[in-house]
């Protein structure tokens, strides 16, 4: 990969690291606009003369992606995406940085991916149809799975500050892909100060099509918003879910339901969620019985890949290899996918983990 390592502990010659690359993994939150290598978007800018600063790299890294001197909030972390926007100015690039999302996920070894993509933020500079963008973004994926063996599930994401018309076209679109990949649903975007009320319909009319659903809550807004994912919207997991450990009940509520949480937890640190890393809430919500999983969001801007998340599990939440491998079964478990193909993947991953741990 050629985006670097925010903490340079967790480079490639890091030995944990090291350790924990080969090994089989999951991801079920990555979303494909925070997904972009650095070195395309610099192939881009001179291409297309883009307004940046330069176009080296290190000319404009800062505006693409969370740096050691960034403040850790959420309107830090957003503001990379208002530049990230201007680069998707043909059907060729999309197709590109769909393509290698796909692949750089397989070099980090994630054996099933369940990427997500927001149709409008790759169309709107070129006012490109929805369907188009969709279908580029399909058959890009169809070539990284076919060329690096890796199952991917896509997720088609709407935002809370867009239109309940936008989000029901966005349903539209994954009821009429279902049988080439789209396998969900969800809603994104600023929770605390967009409800997700008004999509209610929309998320009921992807319900009765089929189409899984997953809610970002519980990261910028506390309990109430995790709530309204689960009541009214019916979420099946929960994008990120952290701010459940401030209500009890909520939390009782999510494990009961066996509600799984997608967490992020070097995006949750940079955007503000949590101080720092031996503060997440996590290991808690693990040791609590919730169905937790490990994720990256958004590895290119947060400048990471999944191995790097679970290099942070063990060193600053002590996890052993034995809770890693629980959470890719928890993801494997939860997975949008049929139930036979998620046991199919649950004993591929966990006798590839036994392996490793009868050598270990």
């Amino acid at each position: 990969m050629d985006y670097r390592h925010n903490n340079p502990t967790q480079d490639d010659v890091d030995p944990l690291y090291a350790y924990l690359k080969p090994l089989p993994k999951i991801e079920l939150h990555r979303h494909l606009e925070g997904s972009l290598r650095l070195g395309t978007m610099a192939d881009i800018a001179r291409e297309y003369h883009l307004d940046l600063p330069g176009y080296e790299v290190e000319q404009f890294r800062n505006l693409v992606q969370m740096m050691p001197d960034d403040p850790p909030t959420a309107d830090m972390f957003i503001s990379k995406f208002g530049t990230l926007r201007k680069f998707y100015r043909s059907p060729e690039i999309i197709q590109r940085v769909a393509y290698e999302a796909v692949i750089d996920a397989a070099l980090d070894n994630v054996i099933y991916l369940e990427l997500r993509f927001t149709p409008i933020a790759l169309g709107r500079i070129k006012r490109y149809p929805l369907t188009d963008v969709t279908d580029w973004v399909i058959s890009a994926v169809d070539q990284a799975k076919a060329e690096a063996g890796i199952d991917v599930g896509l997720i088609i994401s709407m935002n809370r500050h867009e239109s309940v018309e936008l989000g029901d076209k966005f349903v539209d679109i994954a009821i009429d892909n279902q049988d080439r990949g789209i396998v969900g649903i969800d809603l994104a975007g600023a929770e605390n100060h967009y409800p997700g009320k008004p999509f209610e319909r929309v998320f009921r009319k992807a319900h009765e099509a089929g189409l899984n659903v997953t809610i970002h809550a519980g990261e910028w807004a506390g309990p109430e918003s995790v709530l309204e994912a689960i009541h009214v919207l019916g979420a099946q997991r929960l994008g990120h879910g952290v701010r459940i450990i401030e209500a009890p009940d909520v939390m009782a509520l999510v494990r009961d339901r066996g509600i799984a949480l997608e967490v992020c937890p070097t995006s949750n640190l940079q955007s503000g969620v949590t101080p720092a890393l031996e503060k997440h809430p996590l290991p808690y919500l693990y040791a609590e019985g919730l169905l937790t999983t490990l994720n990256t969001d958004d590895p290119g801007v947060s400048g990471i890949d999944l191995t790097d998340e679970y290099v942070v599990a063990m060193r600053h939440f002590d996890f052993s290899l034995q809770d890693i491998k629980q959470h890719v079964l928890n993801a494997a478990q939860v997975a949008f996918l049929a139930e036979a193909a998620r046991q199919s993947l649950a004993d591929r991953l966990s006798a590839a983990y036994d392996l490793v741990e009868g050598t270990a």
